[in-house]
Parts: structure tokens; C-alpha cells; sequence
């Protein structure tokens, strides 16, 4: 699940490149990332794969909570967390290249590209896309590494649609979060938007409490927390 949200993530940073640019006040060429910004998009998993680990070492597990309650909700969460992160940026890195002017998801009003909150139907859709690729990426390896029963096997699968699920829900707290609790204004000096306020800033939305890695963690422990809690139940 990892690989696959890095190399599809990693992939999808670069594409359109200079229209990102002209876009994004914080466009770094190649999608470069500082170490609260990793730390942000991958703690929360890295705390839950020690913690499986240190109760199943490295065997791989069906989610089956009759068998173990406790793997199934940290195996939960782990889809979770990568479905959320690769959901956000598909979203974010497919969604601000589409012809489709973004809308503010608290009220649907038009706003600018780049704006904290803004969605489209292509960025929603990628986002249900990026979760289903971490669903494969659960499941397709699983067929030759883990050893279930017949009903259990059959089961797996229905992490895919869940992953496509969580997702999507990840990417829309996401931006709810934006919307209402990180700042967006259009700064007329570098006509763009930006996160923080200034004197040539005219604010679009929300308040200056989170900023975009505060955002990321926010969204994806609630995420998190919601898959686990399905997977309970499903599994």
C-alpha cells in the first residue's frame, strides 16, 4: 500500500507541472517534500504497522475480526490512512487541472484554483480512484501470500470498494477542514492564492488555525478512525 501511493502520488506530482505553477503560491518543481510534510502523511500509519507488527510480526492476515479484533482494527486503519493520502493528492494534483472551476464545498460558490476547500467532480473522482488503487494494492497480493477460508477470502475484495470509500470521505474532510479552518485569500501582488494573511491579501475563506500539514493529519485520523470502525463491522 505504500509503494502504491508513493509511486502513484510521486507520478501524478509531476504531470502538468507548469500550469501547477501558475497556480500554486507553494509549487515545488517535482513535488519535493520537507520532513513535517512526510511526517504528516505517513506517521499516523507508521505507529499503526509498528503496533502490527509487534502483535503479528510480518504474517500477512485476512480481516477477519472473529479471529482478531485488534489486527482488524489496525489493518482498518491503515487502509484508511493511504486511501486518504492518496485520495488528497489525486485530488488535489488531477483536480487543479481540470477545466472545471473549483466550488467552495461549505457553500458551492465559485472560487479561484488553489483555493483551500475547492472541489471539482474530476478531483472527487480521483480521489475514489486513488482509494480503490490502495484497495488493489491490499487485496492483489493477498491472493498469493495470505492463506483465508473460502467466505473470508471472498470478503477481501470488499475492501476495494471500501478503500475507493474512504477515499473520497478522506479527500471531502479534507476540504471541509480547509475550508473553514486554513485561510485562503487572493494576494493581488502575486496573483495567486495564498495560505497566510497579509495587506494585499483579500481573504476568500476560512480561519488561520490549521495550515495544510495540520489538515492532512486532521483528515487522515478521522479517516482512519472511520475505516477501522468499518472494517469492524464488515469483517
Amino acid at each position: 500500500m505504500l509503494l502504491a501511493f508513493f509511486f502513484t502520488s510521486s507520478k501524478l506530482t509531476k504531470l502538468g507541472e507548469e500550469r501547477k505553477r501558475s497556480v500554486d503560491a507553494e509549487f515545488k518543481a517535482g513535488g519535493q517534500r520537507n520532513w513535517i510534510q512526510v511526517f504528516s502523511n505517513s506517521g499516523i500509519a507508521t505507529i499503526l504497522v509498528i503496533a502490527f507488527w509487534k502483535l503479528k510480526s510480518s504474517q500477512d492476515i485476512c480481516l477477519d475480526s472473529r479471529e482478531s479484533y485488534i489486527i482488524t482494527s489496525i489493518v482498518g486503519g491503515i487502509i484508511g490512512h493511504y486511501s486518504c493520502s492518496n485520495g488528497d493528492t489525486w485530488s488535489s494534483e488531477l483536480g487543479v487541472l481540470s477545466d472545471e472551476q473549483p466550488r467552495l464545498i461549505t457553500t458551492f460558490k465559485v472560487v479561484r484554483r488553489g483555493t483551500n476547500g475547492g472541489i471539482t467532480k474530476a478531483g472527487l473522482l480521483a480521489a475514489a480512484a486513488a482509494g480503490s488503487v490502495i484497495g488493489l494494492a491490499f487485496v492483489v497480493p493477498g491472493i498469493f501470500t495470505k492463506s483465508c477460508t473460502n467466505d473470508s477470502f471472498l470478503k477481501q475484495l470488499l475492501v476495494i470498494p471500501l478503500s475507493a470509500l474512504a477515499g473520497l470521505a478522506g479527500s471531502l474532510i479534507d476540504s471541509l477542514l480547509g475550508a473553514t479552518l486554513q485561510f485562503s485569500g487572493f494576494c493581488s501582488v502575486r496573483n495567486k492564492v495564498v495560505s497566510k494573511p497579509g495587506p494585499t491579501v483579500k481573504r476568500i475563506s476560512g480561519l488561520s488555525i490549521l495550515d495544510n500539514n495540520g489538515v492532512n493529519v486532521v483528515s487522515i485520523l478521522l479517516t482512519s478512525m472511520l475505516t477501522s470502525f468499518v472494517c469492524l463491522y464488515i469483517f
